[in-house]
């Protein structure tokens, strides 16, 4: 491996990307490259960043994730971040402060997202509670030319691609 990289997985919410970004950690580590997951639930919680879930608060929270993905880069850690940014500019602009970028499309159907819905986050959108929820109350944009694209979380294959682009 040529030193780090930065892993974007993208996708609404319930796509599946913390279980993507679990398969491929455990992958990278098995090939004994150094990477570190930042799940942006977690992250917010470990920064004790509010949870707004704001326009601006979503603008200042991915700038701080690309910003701490990219640190991890720079010191030779595949750097995964499974996290929905919901504009393409969040995800764009985090592609520019890394050299090796990485922005993977989860391509689950917006029904199976609702059905996983884990956290109750569509149930709560259908019932006015969260009109904020990216895919049902706000757009979510997906990526225009992903480096790859994963059918759901469990796509073994899309796993592998990502491997052979950060092993390079």
């Amino acid at each position: 491996m040529k030193g780090g990289a930065v892993v974007w997985i993208t996708g609404p919410p319930a796509a599946g990307k913390s279980t993507f970004a679990a398969l491929l950690s455990a992958r990278l580590r098995a090939a004994a490259i150094p990477c570190a997951v930042l799940d942006g639930d977690q992250v917010r919680a470990a920064l004790g960043r509010p949870a707004g879930r704001g326009e601006a608060e979503r603008d200042d929270f991915y700038l701080a994730l690309a910003r701490l993905a990219a640190l991890l880069a720079g010191q030779g850690l595949v750097a995964i971040v499974p996290a929905t940014a919901p504009r393409r500019v969040h995800r764009d602009r985090a592609r520019t402060l890394t050299s090796r970028f990485v922005e993977v499309q989860l391509e689950t159907p917006p029904e199976e997202c609702a059905r996983r819905d884990p956290k109750g986050l569509y149930a709560a959108a259908r019932a006015g509670r969260a009109p904020g929820l990216p895919g049902a109350g706000v757009a979510y944009e997906p990526a225009v030319a992903p480096e790859v694209a994963a059918r759901g979380g469990e796509d073994l294959a899309a796993v592998e691609a990502v491997v052979a682009r950060v092993s390079q």
